[in-house]
C-alpha cells in the first residue's frame, strides 16, 4: 500500500480526482449531444419536407373558366372534330365522370357562379337575382373577377340578346346580379380579355358565341375557336402558376345522366384521366377552395376537383 506523507501528496490526489470527475462530466455531455443530434437528424427530413411542400404551393394566379353549350363527353372526347379539345385533354386532366347540375343550359351557368340555380328551371329572361356569389366573394378578399362574353354589345349591358343573337344573356349569369349591385364593369365583351396574361383578374370566365359554343355552330367551330383564342394562354398559363378549366354548361337535351367533359390544363397539372365524380358545384367549390372563399350554396357539401399531384 503506498502511503502519502504531506500535504503536497494530498494535492495532487485531489487535482487528479477533479480531473476525473471533469472528464466524466464531458463524456456524457458529448453523448447527450450526439444523442440530441441523431434525433434533429432523423427529425429533419419530414419537417423539411413539409415546409418545401408548404413553400412551393400557392393559388393559382389566374383561373379561365371556358363554358361551352351542349355536348355530351361521348360526343366530344375522341372526336375528329375536335382535334384541340383532345390535345388539351392530353396535356392536362379529364375528368371522365363530369356532369351538369340540370337540364335547360341558364340554370346551368346560374349554379356555377352561385352555388345554386336560384330557382330557375328554364332559359326565361330577364332575372334580377341577389345574394352572394363567386364574384363578390373574391372581391370581398380584394381579388377580382370578371366574365368576357363573345358579342356582348358593351360593358355591362344587361339585355337579353344582342348583336343579332350571338350574344345571349342567359349565357351570363353575372348580369342577373348587377341589379343587386354587382358592379357592372365585371360584365365585358370578349373583345376586351386582355391580352397581357398577367392583367387578367384572378378568377376569368370566358363564353363564346352562339356559334362558338358550339350551341348553334358545329363541334368543328368551337374547337378552331378555342384553338385560336386559348392556345397563347394555355403556354403561357404553364410557366405562370395559372389554369385553364374547359367546361359545358350541360350534355344534350335528352341526355339522362348529364355527362360532360371537363378539362384543367396548365400549372403543376399532372396529365392523365380521373374518375372523380364532379359536378358544376365541384368547380365552384376547387375555385373557392383556391382563394379562401366561404363555399357558396351547394358546393359546401361536395368536394373540390382533385387537380394536383
Amino acid at each position: 500500500m503506498t502511503m502519502f506523507t504531506g500535504n503536497s501528496d494530498l494535492g495532487v490526489v485531489m487535482q487528479f480526482s477533479k480531473l476525473v470527475r471533469l472528464a466524466q462530466g464531458l463524456l456524457w455531455l458529448g453523448v447527450l449531444a450526439a444523442s440530441a443530434s441523431a434525433a434533429a437528424a432523423a427529425a429533419k427530413p419530414a419537417t423539411t419536407a413539409a415546409a418545401q411542400r408548404a413553400r412551393s404551393w400557392s393559388p393559382p394566379v389566374h383561373v379561365v373558366v371556358v363554358i361551352e353549350e351542349n355536348k355530351s363527353f361521348a360526343t366530344i372526347i375522341g372526336s375528329a372534330d375536335a382535334p384541340y379539345i383532345n390535345e388539351l385533354a392530353s396535356q392536362g386532366l379529364l375528368f371522365i365522370d363530369a356532369h351538369a347540375v340540370m337540364h335547360p343550359s341558364g340554370p346551368n351557368y346560374v349554379a356555377l357562379f352561385s352555388g345554386s340555380n336560384q330557382g330557375l328551371t328554364d332559359d326565361s329572361c330577364p332575372h334580377d337575382l341577389s345574394g352572394p356569389n363567386l364574384a363578390s366573394e373574391l372581391l370581398a378578399k380584394r381579388l377580382s373577377f370578371a366574365i368576357y362574353s363573345e358579342n356582348l354589345p358593351a360593358v355591362g349591358y344587361a339585355g337579353c340578346s344582342g348583336s343579332g343573337g350571338l350574344y345571349r344573356r342567359k349565357h351570363n349569369p353575372v348580369v342577373d346580379w348587377q341589379a343587386a349591385g354587382l358592379p357592372a364593369a365585371l360584365n365585358q365583351p370578349f373583345r376586351n380579355f386582355p391580352r397581357d396574361y398577367s392583367k387578367l383578374p384572378t378568377v376569368a370566365f370566358v363564353i363564346p358565341n352562339m356559334m362558338d359554343d358550339m350551341h348553334d355552330g358545329t363541334i368543328a367551330e368551337g374547337d378552331a375557336w378555342l384553338g385560336a383564342h386559348m392556345s397563347k394562354y394555355v403556354r403561357w398559363a404553364k410557366k405562370h402558376n395559372s389554369l385553364l378549366i374547359i367546361t359545358w354548361d350541360e350534355s344534350d337535351a335528352r341526355s339522362m345522366t348529364n355527362q360532360i367533359p371537363l378539362i384543367v390544363v396548365g400549372a403543376r397539372v399532372k396529365p392523365g384521366r380521373t374518375g372523380q365524380y364532379v359536378a358544376h358545384y365541384s368547380v365552384l367549390r376547387t375555385i373557392e377552395d383556391f382563394y379562401g372563399l366561404k363555399p357558396l350554396g351547394l358546393s359546401a357539401n361536395t368536394k373540390p376537383a382533385a387537380l394536383f399531384p
